[in-house]
């Protein structure tokens, strides 16, 4: 038995509260943050923990946002230094078919380290289209400003984090690049037609539509909906995610504590599900938070289930690779960076 939800933690190790909470509504995942990671063996036993706590069996998601640049939980000596998803729009400028040989190599190398600490999913790759004058936010996370770019880099990303047995999360579907505010803090609206938006922010979507999970976007698409951002809107899930993008894969919301939202963290909970998503992502830590989402969701069951399950299967994958081209095409891109900020 699961709840249709994922939650944070306050710290480095699961408190007898934490503990209790997670027994009497066991989530679907565990989101970790810089705050729940001090070393490898702390990692392992904070997992293992929560795992023992909620009864978990194989499919128990356990994300962490490993992009690489800005957005990497995990940095030296916990994890790589990972260059910025700019890195690979750069090294495709050059050579497009390396930069996602790059991509994908070095998506199977953070696989490994992730699943060595019991991190099974990664909140990536970003599929977000940035144009000029949009807030920067996005920035240096996105592959470039081409969609037909973004799609290329960002599926050999989620190829090489599936061979690894982690499990992508596109985000921030239908798109994040266009906004003028920052979501952690404000409520983005994006104005354009429909048909600029079909053509740019939503077809790196469309064309990873059978990516089995992806993070929704607190951003209001007034073409589509003037009143609710695409994470509460049904019409937004209903008629762009599920349909003109046609996925069908596991949905969760970005979180919940983000700023862009509003009203109590039950009604934020209803409210992405409502919509259409399968699962609310609460990150914060904050024990009476999680406990009002946990009370307001119910356990996965029907459609929800269904998609879970599916890509949970990722998980059970593991191709062999080979570790020293790997690391090669590690260095490739750090490289590619470095001669970037050298020559600015």
């Amino acid at each position: 038995m699961a709840y249709a939800f994922i939650t944070g933690l306050a710290g480095e190790t699961l408190s007898p509260a934490e503990a209790s909470f997670l027994r009497s509504a066991p989530p679907a995942g565990l989101i970790l943050f810089a705050r729940n990671c001090t070393s490898h063996e702390q990692i392992r036993r904070l997992v293992a923990d929560v795992r023992e706590a909620v009864g978990a069996g194989d499919d128990f998601l356990v994300l962490i946002d490993q992009e690489g640049g800005r957005v990497q939980r995990l940095r030296p000596p916990l994890g790589r230094a990972l260059p910025p998803a700019q890195s690979y729009a750069r090294l495709f400028a050059e050579d497009p078919a390396l930069a996602r040989e790059a991509a994908f190599h070095v998506a199977r190398l953070v696989a490994d380290d992730l699943r060595s600490l019991g991190i099974n999913t990664d909140c990536a790759p970003v599929l977000d289209v940035p144009i000029p004058g949009a807030h920067d936010i996005i920035g240096d996370r996105a592959y470039g400003t081409d969609p037909e770019q973004v799609a290329a880099l960002g599926r050999a990303v989620a190829e090489g984090f599936m061979a690894g047995g982690v499990l992508p999360v596109i985000k921030h579907i239908p798109g994040h690049g266009r906004a003028t505010k920052d979501s952690h803090h404000d409520l983005p609206i994006v104005t354009e037609p429909h048909a600029v938006l079909t053509a740019t922010d939503f077809a790196p979507f469309k064309a990873l539509a059978d990516m089995p999970a992806a993070m929704t976007a607190h951003v209001v698409f007034t073409a589509i909906d003037e009143a609710q951002p695409a994470s509460t809107s049904r019409r937004v899930t209903r008629e762009i995610i599920r349909g003109e993008i046609g996925f069908d894969g596991l949905l969760m919301s970005d979180d919940l504590s983000m700023k862009a939202l509003s009203g109590a963290f039950g009604e934020r909970a209803r409210a992405v599900l409502a919509a259409g998503s399968d699962l609310a992502l609460h990150c914060n830590g904050v024990l009476a938070e999680m406990e009002e989402v946990a009370a307001a969701v119910p356990e996965l069951a029907g459609d929800a289930l269904r998609r879970f399950h599916a890509a949970a299967a990722v998980l059970r994958r593991r191709d062999p690779y080979d570790l020293a081209k790997a690391e090669m095409q590690l260095g490739l891109a750090i490289g590619t960076d470095r001669r970037h900020a050298e020559s600015v």
